[in-house]
């Protein structure tokens, strides 16, 4: 093939190339309408109502027909202060809710802790549901440092229908042990 030749032959392949380019842009930005009409009509991913008034999603999950009541309770083994911001919380089975726990480190060192959790009657165990807690995780808190710290949760619907109150209970526990030196000089705990 000569040079004229090629020269031709690269034009009517950018040309080809430009059409196809702008074809895509055009599929894709016609897809837009065609998706939202598509949606309507089969009544998926629909928040606007007929009427032009949006609709708040609702979680279908909840069993409105059934409250328990989530006792909360703190202990704590080591120098740390923890204790539920509330005492008690009133949910629905396969409502989310969140409840607080504060801790305070009131010595003059960082601590490092860990959050162990307890549940009863011992039958909700495998139906209370945890989606954040500081129960996942060692947390280190600093000299005279005061945390709050969350827990999502919802209750499985399954839960027995004669559970009426669960009792979760979190025991924090100082991670680490005397450090021989700190222990002749006076006893003060080192996290390790």
């Amino acid at each position: 093939m000569n040079e004229p030749e090629e020269r031709e032959s690269n034009r009517k392949l950018l040309g080809k190339l430009a059409v196809v380019a702008v074809m895509m842009f055009g599929f894709g930005y016609a897809l837009i309408p065609v998706y939202r009409h598509l949606c309507e009509v089969l009544g998926l991913n629909q928040l606007t109502q007929k009427d032009g008034t949006v609709a708040a999603p609702t979680n279908t999950q909840i069993d409105k027909s059934r409250s328990i009541t989530v006792e909360l309770d703190s202990n704590v083994q080591g120098t740390l202060r923890f204790r539920p911001t509330q005492r008690s919380v009133t949910v629905h089975p396969g409502e989310m809710a969140t409840v607080v726990y504060e801790v305070v480190n009131s010595q003059s060192r960082p601590v490092t802790a860990q959050a162990i959790p307890s549940y009863a009657p011992q039958s909700a165990t495998p139906h209370f549901k945890k989606v954040e807690c500081f129960c996942f995780r060692q947390e280190t808190l600093q000299a005279n440092q005061a945390k709050q710290m969350p827990v999502v949760f919802y209750l499985d619907p399954a839960l027995p229908k004669e559970v009426k109150t669960i009792t979760l209970s979190y025991t924090f526990i100082e991670i680490g042990g005397l450090d021989k030196s700190a222990a002749a000089a006076g006893g003060e705990r080192v996290a390790q």
